[in-house]
């Protein structure tokens, strides 16, 4: 405890703070020991970071609306959007499992990425219905490292699949004869297990920098879901050198795969101007144009919040972009992909013949 001591003075709360700087004063037969100015700011400095990581327990995330009558409207909304995107991404990936004429690579990455967007979507969207629901907040800090681990990690495994699946369309267009040597089904098993754990090395990396952070300056998180840029902005402790990492890898990992995927869209396009036919161009361009209009939602919301959270000090200001990102972008996929898809379309309507006829 401290002891009473003059206005402006800060005494340490034990011993084993450390060697201080102090003059002794004798008053009444007591030993005083004032502290210098210098300690005293440490100290102060110090009481604005109480809450240490081996204490903190919870944190506060931001709600969508305090407005009781906007709650409810916003937790139907919600909740539509979630039974609709699991509903949509499961149909594709039934249509794809019983149908033997989408056993091919294009459409077994597309089930692998419809599963990825339900995870994705689960691991946010649940917790803001529940919330809404029992006006309750609170994320406990375990939750809330393993909700910010799982986001990155299927977060990027999307971008990976995007990434494989445009190495696809580029082998079957551009070297339509090598098409079953390299994509055959070994070596696609091997691409999405690779996806995934290059997307939990990420995702570990960004937890790493979480757990190196020593104090919070508050436990209010201003977005509806636990990200690292929210995490690091509350942390009292110097994060430059978090920051710098954070964005490094982000650009880089990014920038590759959103390179890739434009050099195997320019050598599609000029594959397929060389196609002498304008049926053939047609049906060069409609196999592929499904796969353009994801990668741009995805990466379109996906930089729109990597920008926002780094010259934004708030996300509620860009909480239309969050929301794409992390339900509308999910949601969409597999309506863009059935609508789009010939072959998709025919296997989802196989399956609904059949579960009508059982």
């Amino acid at each position: 405890m401290h002891q009473k001591v003059p206005a402006g003075v800060c005494f340490p709360v034990s011993p084993e703070e450390g060697p201080q700087s102090f003059i002794e004063h004798e008053a009444e037969g007591q030993t005083i020991r004032l502290y210098s100015l210098v300690m005293f700011q440490q100290r102060c400095n110090l009481a604005q970071c109480p809450q240490n990581l081996t204490r903190v327990s919870e944190f506060f995330l931001m709600s969508l609306s305090d407005d009781p009558e906007l709650q409810s409207l916003l937790f139907g909304l919600f909740l539509f959007m979630y039974l609709v995107t699991v509903l949509g991404n499961l149909l594709i990936i039934l249509a794809v499992s019983s149908d033997s004429h989408l056993h091919t690579p294009m459409y077994f990455f597309l089930s692998n990425l419809s599963l990825a967007d339900i995870c994705f979507i689960s691991i946010t969207v649940p917790k803001m219905i529940v919330d809404i629901q029992t006006h309750s907040r609170v994320i406990a800090y375990g939750d809330c490292l393993i909700q910010m681990s799982f986001l990155i990690l299927f977060g990027f495994m999307d971008g990976m699949l995007l990434t494989v699946m445009a190495y696809d369309w580029f082998v079957a267009i551009c070297h339509l004869l090598y098409y079953p040597l390299t994509t055959n089904p070994c070596l696609c098993c091997l691409l999405v297990l690779v996806s995934f754990l290059i997307s939990l090395l990420d995702s570990q990396l960004h937890n790493l920098i979480v757990l190196q952070l020593t104090c919070f300056k508050d436990v209010k998180i201003s977005n509806f879901f636990c990200n690292l840029s929210q995490l690091l902005h509350l942390a009292c402790s110097d994060t430059f050198t978090n920051n710098i990492v954070l964005y490094f890898v982000g650009t880089i990992s990014g920038g590759v795969l959103l390179s890739r995927i434009f050099f195997s869209y320019c050598k599609i396009v000029f594959s397929i101007l060389r196609v002498p036919l304008i049926d053939g161009k047609y049906k060069a361009f409609s196999t592929c144009g499904s796969h353009l209009p994801v990668v741009y939602l995805f990466y379109g919301t996906a930089f729109g919040v990597y920008l926002g959270s780094t010259l934004l000090p708030s996300p509620r200001k860009d909480v239309a972009t969050l929301v794409m990102y992390t339900v509308v972008t999910p949601m969409l996929n597999p309506f863009v992909y059935s609508l789009r898809n010939r072959d998709l379309k025919s296997a989802l309507g196989r399956l609904h013949g059949r579960t009508v006829s059982s």
